[in-house]
């Protein structure tokens, strides 16, 4: 078991590129939060727009609040490698038990880690909740996504219900080496199911905690792409058969299609 200098603290993992759009913004959500003992990582990936500027800010203004030192730190990775990458960096430089990721353009409601942390307790090390889909402006669209109580390796398979934003891992119970993410397309997907494949089950928060802002000509809203993710996940990443393959991809293209009605 690791020994944490503040079994409370959580650590948030933010990987960040060309986000200067809506970074601001995200740091404020968790700002915000209703639970306050929480650090916040950022991973910039070799941005060309002004998003460290935006965050340089936010870790200026924590800092003046704070009065000692910010909650806030910025990482700024030397070449580009990808949302995997920079994830992996923020895990290996977090102090805290608790592990959450968020994505730079994401919304997570004020009380997303007070609830999560109460769900999470002593005995769960994955937990995940529902969400909602949002618009490019934040607002929520009315298609709230249900999560089931638990899940488990085979039934992942069939159903990506699990929203990366949404996560929280007790690093207690998970060995950070099992939440590195492999640098391949849908790497949170990948690292979900090895997870899973390890410790068994995965617990769902049905609360909407999170929206999931689908902005236009983002990699997860082309249908196409996302069909060759997941087959490449099937049978590259999971070494599952062609028949075997074809029945999880039925499953999770009917109940994709049923999130977005």
């Amino acid at each position: 078991m690791k020994r944490f200098e503040d079994e409370n603290l959580v650590s948030i993992v933010i990987p960040v590129y060309n986000a200067a759009h809506f970074i601001g913004e995200t740091i404020q959500y968790v700002k915000d939060q209703t639970y306050e003992n929480w650090e916040l990582i950022l991973v910039d990936d070799c941005s060309t727009d002004n998003s460290c500027d935006v965050i340089e800010d936010s870790i200026r203004e924590d800092l003046n609040m704070q009065g000692t030192k910010s909650r806030i730190r910025l990482i700024r990775q030397e070449t580009n490698c990808g949302a995997a990458g920079c994830r992996n960096r923020g895990v290996a430089c977090a102090r805290g038990r608790y592990l959450c990721f968020l994505d730079a353009d994401d919304i997570w409601e004020c009380n997303k880690l007070a609830r999560e942390l109460e769900f999470i307790g002593k005995n769960k090390g994955f937990v995940f909740t529902g969400y909602e889909f949002a618009d490019e402006n934040g607002k929520g669209l009315g298609k709230i996504v249900h999560v089931p109580d638990e899940i488990t390796y085979g039934e992942a398979l069939k159903n990506t219900t699990i929203f990366t934003s949404t996560v929280m891992i007790d690093r207690n119970m998970i060995e950070d080496h099992d939440i590195m993410m492999p640098c391949i397309a849908s790497e949170d997907t990948a690292t979900w199911w090895n997870i899973l494949k390890k410790y068994g089950k995965g617990y769902g928060l049905d609360e909407c905690l999170v929206r999931y802002r689908r902005s236009v000509g983002t990699l997860s809203s082309n249908k196409l792409t996302a069909i060759r993710r997941i087959w490449n996940l099937y049978r590259n990443h999971e070494r599952l058969s062609v028949v075997k393959s074809l029945y999880c991809m039925g499953w999770w293209a009917a109940r994709a299609v049923f999130r977005r009605i």
